[in-house]
C-alpha cells in the first residue's frame, strides 16, 4: 500500500500503464503458456484452497447452462483498442490473450447498473440472485481506479471522532447527503468538484491519506459502486454506508452490516446516531475493521487474482457454444 496524495495516485497510474503497455509487447503464446502453468498449479493445491478459489469463480460467473454468445459477440482476434477506454481495454486484453484466437464473447465496459440480455463480461452488476444477474460475468476491470490502496498507520482510537466524505455529488443520493450534512459538527462533508462551486457544501480536495485521520469514512455509491469503498475497508477507519445496490470483483454483495461495515439508513438519517454509538463502543468498531481488512486481503495476491480471472473466463468459454477447442484447463 502507498500514501494517498495526488502525487502517489499519479505514480500509481504511471506504474499501471507502464506495466500494461509493456505487457502488450509480450507475444500471446507466452500468455497462453502462463495460463497453462497457473492451471497446473491450481490442480496441485490442497482441497481447501481449491474450494476457496472455486467459490469465488462461481460467484463471479453464475452461468450454469450452455448458451450462444449472440450476434454481437466478437472473436478474440477482432478485439481492438478502438473505441475502448484504455484502462478497461488493458485489463481485459491481458486476460483474453491467454485464450485461442477464435473464442467468441460479448462484453460491456463502463459503470453498469443493469444486466445484459446476453452473457457478457462486465465490471459491475446489480446485487441479486443468480437468476437475476447471471448474464453479468464479473472481471477485475478498471483496476487502476478501483484498486488504489492507501497506507494507514494510525489506530482507530487515535483518529478524529468524526466522519468524512469527499467526492462528486452529481447523483441524487450524494447530492441529498451533502445538503443534509455539510457543516454538521460530527462531519466533514463536501463536494470538491467544480460543478458545486458557489454552493455552501463546496470544499477543497482532500487526499485519501488525510481522510484517514478520521475514525469514520462514508462510502456512497455513485454511478455504480463507490470507488473509495476498497481503500476504506483496507484501512483502520470504520466504513459507514447504506446497504450496497451494486457489486464488482470486490464482491460487495458478500459484505455484511455489523461485520464488514456499519450500515446506515437508505436516507443516511441515522448518521449522527451511528457515529455516537461507535464512539461509545470502539471495541465493536475495531472488530468490524479487522473483518473488513480480512475481506480486502483476499484480493491482494496478483497471481491468484489472475488465476481466478482466467477460470472465470474459461467457464464462460466452456459454456458458450460452439467453442471448446483450445479451452483445456479445469473441469467443474
Amino acid at each position: 500500500m502507498i500514501s494517498g496524495g495526488r502525487y502517489e495516485r499519479n505514480l500509481h497510474k504511471l506504474r499501471f500503464y507502464t506495466r500494461a503497455l509493456a505487457d502488450l509487447l509480450v507475444p500471446d503464446w507466452v500468455w497462453r503458456r502462463k495460463r497453462a502453468r497457473l492451471m497446473a498449479g491450481f490442480r496441485q493445491l490442497d482441497e481447501a484452497s481449491k474450494a476457496a478459489i472455486e467459490q469465488r469463480v462461481t460467484y463471479y460467473n453464475r452461468l450454469s447452462q450452455p448458451f450462444d454468445p449472440g450476434d454481437e459477440a466478437i472473436r478474440k482476434r477482432d478485439f481492438s483498442r478502438r473505441g475502448q477506454r484504455s484502462a478497461y481495454y488493458l485489463d481485459f486484453k491481458r486476460l483474453i490473450r491467454c485464450f485461442p484466437d477464435d473464442v467468441r464473447f460479448s462484453y460491456r465496459f463502463g459503470d453498469l447498473t443493469t444486466v445484459p440480455d446476453t452473457p457478457s463480461f462486465v465490471k459491475s452488476r446489480p446485487i441479486g440472485s443468480a437468476a437475476e444477474n447471471a448474464n453479468s460475468v464479473l472481471l477485475k476491470l478498471n483496476q487502476v481506479r478501483h484498486y488504489f490502496m492507501v497506507s494507514d498507520g494510525q489506530a482507530f482510537r487515535d483518529k478524529h471522532p468524526k466522519a468524512i466524505w469527499r467526492g462528486k455529488a452529481s447523483q441524487p443520493q450524494r447530492r441529498e447527503f451533502v445538503k443534509r450534512y455539510h457543516g454538521h459538527p460530527l462531519c466533514d462533508v463536501g463536494c470538491n468538484h467544480p460543478e458545486s462551486e458557489g454552493e455552501p457544501w463546496h470544499t477543497g480536495f482532500m487526499p485519501a491519506s488525510e481522510q484517514l485521520a478520521y475514525r469514520y469514512i462514508i462510502s456512497i455509491e455513485g454511478n455504480d459502486v463507490a470507488t473509495n469503498l476498497k481503500w476504506i475497508l483496507a484501512s483502520n477507519s470504520l466504513c459507514l454506508m447504506r446497504k450496497p445496490r451494486y457489486e464488482t470483483w470486490f464482491m460487495e454483495g458478500t459484505l455484511e452490516p455489523g461485520i464488514h461495515y456499519a450500515q446506515l439508513a437508505d436516507d443516511h438519517s441515522d448518521l449522527e446516531e451511528t457515529i455516537r454509538y461507535y464512539n461509545d463502543n470502539p471495541d465493536e468498531a475495531e472488530t468490524i475493521i479487522r473483518n473488513a481488512n480480512r475481506h480486502v486481503a483476499q484480493f491482494m495476491d496478483p497471481e491468484r487474482e489472475l488465476l481466478i480471472s482466467l477460470l472465470v473466463m474459461e467457464r464462460y468459454f466452456r459454456l458458450s457454444t460452439p467453442q471448446t477447442k483450445g479451452i483445456e484447463g479445469v473441469s467443474y
